[in-house]
Parts: structure tokens; sequence; C-alpha cells
């Protein structure tokens, strides 16, 4: 009878112990899982459309593109197959479509690359024009396009060829950089 006694009470600490020792495996396991930090992943995007706004809720610009992708660890979007479209201080709306772009976050600032097409109306003029190019920088803020490779600018039925180009809608100013090449006739 002793020897099932002992028997009941050495089954009993067992079970008791092992009981106790999974419970602090546990929080163990708790406790490590919740001290690893999260990881931001990002976010990707196909057929996505991106509207920034102003300090009064209007648009500043819109930017549409086949495939979005935020890498967290760079502060850059990637974009392909990009469409923006942003009006100037006039009211005036120009669009701008490329192969690929990148948006700066919290920046404002829009690189452009790859068949670089830009349409509006240059201010003051009331002319469209076309800025071609294979790369272009949009500062959404200042609303300042800039590149400094050949660019070629068709303007009321002429094309001139320049080596960089800077345009402040805000300004009304457009400058081609240099190596101009273009004919005008009355």
């Amino acid at each position: 009878m002793i020897y099932r006694i002992l028997a009941v009470v050495a089954f009993v600490a067992v079970i008791v112990g092992a009981v106790l020792l999974s419970g602090q495996q546990r929080e163990t396991t708790t406790q490590t899982t919740a001290e690893e930090p999260t990881q931001d992943l990002g976010y990707a995007a196909r057929k996505a459309e991106l509207i920034e706004t102003g300090p009064d809720g209007h648009p500043i610009y819109r930017l549409i593109a086949d495939i979005i992708r935020q890498l967290p660890d760079r502060d850059i979007v990637d974009l392909e197959q990009v469409h923006l479209v942003f009006r100037d201080v006039n009211g005036n709306v120009w669009t701008a479509r490329s192969e690929r772009g990148q948006l700066g976050q919290d920046t404002g600032k829009v690189e452009l690359t790859g068949d670089v097409h830009v349409a509006g109306v240059l201010p003051g003029t009331e002319q469209p024009a076309d800025i071609l190019t294979d790369r272009l920088g949009f500062d959404t803020n200042g609303q300042i396009l800039s590149t400094q490779d050949p660019v070629i600018l068709e303007w009321s039925g002429h094309r001139l060829h320049a080596q960089g180009l800077l345009a402040s809608l805000k300004d009304h100013r457009l400058q081609l950089e240099s190596a101009v090449h273009g004919i005008f006739t009355p």
C-alpha cells in the first residue's frame, strides 16, 4: 500500500513540475517576442494614385503609377509608368509622364526618368509647350522643373534643343541652360 501512495505522490509531483516548467518557458518566449523590434516592411501597390493636397485642401498634384513601391529604409517611393498632373499658380494644368520615377517622402520632390514628356501652357504666353528629356526633377513646393540632361522644348510651332533647363512656373520664367539650338522665323 505504501508503494501505491508513493507512486501516486510521485506521479502528482511530475505533473505539477511539468506544469510549472512549461509555464516558465511560455513566459520566457513571450518576453523574447515582446522585446524584438518590429520591422516596417513598407508598401507596394498597382494602378495607384497619390494626391498631395495643400493647406487649403486643394490638390497640389496627382501622381498615378502602374506600380508604387515604398522601401522603409530609403525614404523614397519608387514608381513605374508614371503620370503626374499638377496646376501652376495661374491654374494652368500641366501633365508629365515617364517610364520611372521616385518621390522623396516629405520633400515634395519628384524625379522622373526615361522618356520624360511634360506638356502645359507657358505662363504669360498662353501657348502650349512640350518639354522632352530623359530625366527631369519637379519640386512641387516651389513649382520648379529642372534637368541638366539634353532637352527639347517645342513651343508655338518651334523646336529648341538645349543642354539643361530650369523652369520656375511661379515666377513665369523658363531658362535653357547651354548649347541652345533652334530657329525662330516670323
